[in-house]
């Protein structure tokens, strides 16, 4: 998707101030997005990755690299659409729509046939339904007492919930109502889900976590608390916030939040979001997943650090004429691949262990082969799936145009 950026940096244009002239010009890739998203779906890739073959020192908290992502992918839809509704004074929900699904549905359709078909590469041993996978509702009472296989999807069925949504709201808000208000309702919905989740975490999970059934309290914690929608908007709504403020009110954002500013604190957040994760409280001693938080971590911590990675990346967007001359070796084509790595590195996972025998895939031996091939698959998905359908769907919804940069990105 195209990054737009507030009116004192090169990338990004006011509402007021775009023009045809000015939208081609802002279809190059910002590098801020693009070394975020590597390093989100490289954490992603590392949580998953066998224990034996994953570096020490790269073992914590691989497992927020969702969190990134969803800052990521609720800055980046929030531009487009507040660029579209501040240029035409509408949103084109069936252009938006259509996008969309040429983006996601191919490469997730192809994968999950494959799933369906051939349970060999299944990366646990059993599955929700795949029509749950199909409709996007597999996060909803998600227990991985009954399936685990392409859990990954979860993630991808909040973004799809909000891709959803988000488009409805703005068409139907945008003239109706305050920044302030709207400040409000997000406000509230962040509220809304720390409430609910410290109800979810006291009345159910801590229940069974005092009654030492914590291979059930873990459960519970992953169906009821981290894979649902409605517990996990916190990133989506940070990303839309900056995207608004940067949109819309962007001599306030150059005045309060300058990079000197924003990048420090947003570090502080994140630092001070990993501390609130690393308070085991009942959990400490019990070696369970860091993903299972206790109670503090899963109310504030998520909030916490998905401001903090907003922060950073609107520093990062500020300064990207100072990022363009530093060397990041890889981070375009880890961002490229990343929604490929994303679908497929469970499933490469299990059929190396059972190409390669998994006693054989220790150390470091185990982990370049674990990443060299998760690479390998998702270079083919792209090339054959992604790639294809993103030109096709520049020929259909923008025949005028060029294949734009957004074939690049994940959201």
């Amino acid at each position: 998707m195209n990054t737009t950026v507030a009116s004192y940096s090169p990338y990004f244009p006011t509402g007021q101030s775009l023009s045809a002239g000015t939208i081609e010009k802002v279809q190059s890739r910002a590098l801020g997005p693009d070394v975020l998203r590597s390093l989100a779906i490289l954490l992603v890739i590392l949580v998953h990755l066998p224990v034996e073959a994953t570096p020490p020192s790269l073992v914590g908290h691989a497992w927020l690299g969702v969190d990134v992502f969803f800052v990521l992918s609720g800055f980046l839809i929030g531009t487009q659409l507040f660029k579209e509704v501040a240029r035409t004074g509408r949103v084109d929900l069936k252009s938006f729509y259509l996008r969309r699904a040429f983006r996601i549905f191919p490469a997730f359709f192809v994968v999950l046939g494959l799933y369906a078909i051939f349970p060999v590469i299944w990366d646990a041993s059993t599955m929700q339904s795949v029509w749950s996978f199909a409709t996007f509702t597999v996060n909803f009472d998600f227990d991985p007492r009954v399936g685990r296989a392409f859990s990954q999807a979860w993630s991808l069925c909040v973004e799809e919930h909000f891709y959803l949504v988000l488009p409805l709201l703005v068409l139907i808000l945008h003239r109706r109502i305050s920044m302030g208000s709207t400040l409000l309702i997000a406000g509230a919905m962040v509220g809304g889900g720390m409430a609910l989740r410290y109800t979810i975490w006291e009345s159910q999970v801590g229940v069974l976590v005092a009654a030492d059934k914590l291979g059930d309290a873990f459960a519970v914690y992953l169906r009821d608390v981290y894979y649902p929608t409605y517990t996990r908007l916190d990133g989506l709504i940070f990303g839309v916030i900056l995207a608004a403020a940067r949109f819309f009110k962007p001599e306030l954002c150059k005045r309060y939040a300058p990079p000197r500013i924003a990048l420090p604190i947003g570090f502080a957040l994140v630092a001070a979001a990993l501390v609130l994760f690393s308070i085991r409280g009942p959990l400490a001693g019990t070696n369970l997943f860091l993903v299972f938080q206790a109670q503090v971590g899963s109310v504030a911590g998520f909030p916490l650090i998905s401001i903090g990675i907003a922060l950073i990346l609107g520093a990062m967007l500020d300064v990207e004429h100072i990022l363009r001359r530093w060397p990041f070796p890889g981070a375009a084509t880890v961002a490229t691949l990343s929604y490929s790595l994303y679908l497929t590195h469970k499933s490469v996972f299990h059929i190396d262990r059972l190409v390669f025998g998994e006693g054989n895939l220790q150390g470091g031996f185990g982990f370049a082969v674990y990443l060299a091939t998760s690479f390998a698959a998702a270079t083919m998905l792209w090339f054959c799936v992604e790639r294809t359908f993103l030109l096709l769907r520049d020929r259909v919804l923008s025949p005028k145009r060029p294949l734009a940069k957004e074939g690049a990105h994940r959201f």
